[in-house]
């Protein structure tokens, strides 16, 4: 049997964070770590060795990008892909997270029914 994908999801909205957390905890094959902030990102990730990190671009104190930043100056999370949740899709908009490291980008308000396959889209991106 493979490892599970480890799946880490931050957002400083709780009732986001509720959503992700239904629509990812029973998909067969994934393990979730949920996190309510950058800093509490930061400090799960070297727990967790997440594959792929959801980030909310938009949260107090640390967002998305900066928080992006940090997770990749980490040598242990080499092979995680990013991506960002966020309403800010317009094209410009898209290109300039994909110049961050962003593998995708998924857009808020996300389809819950359909994040796990977006999930599952990103791990197998080239």
């Amino acid at each position: 049997m493979t490892e599970p994908v480890r799946v880490m999801y931050v957002d400083d909205e709780p009732d986001i964070r509720t959503i992700v957390e239904f629509a990812l905890e029973d998909e067969p094959g994934m393990s979730l770590c949920i996190c309510a902030s950058g800093a509490e990102a930061l400090e799960a990730a070297l727990r967790f060795l997440p594959d792929i990190v959801l980030l909310d671009v938009m949260m107090p104190g640390m967002d998305g990008p900066t928080t992006l930043q940090h997770l990749q100056l980490m040598p242990e999370l080499a092979g995680a892909r990013f991506a960002f949740v966020t309403a800010k899709v317009q094209p410009q908009e898209v290109a300039h997270f994909k110049s961050l490291g962003a593998t995708a980008v998924i857009a808020k308000p996300f389809d819950p029914m359909a994040l796990a396959d977006q999930v599952w889209a990103i791990r197998d991106r080239n």
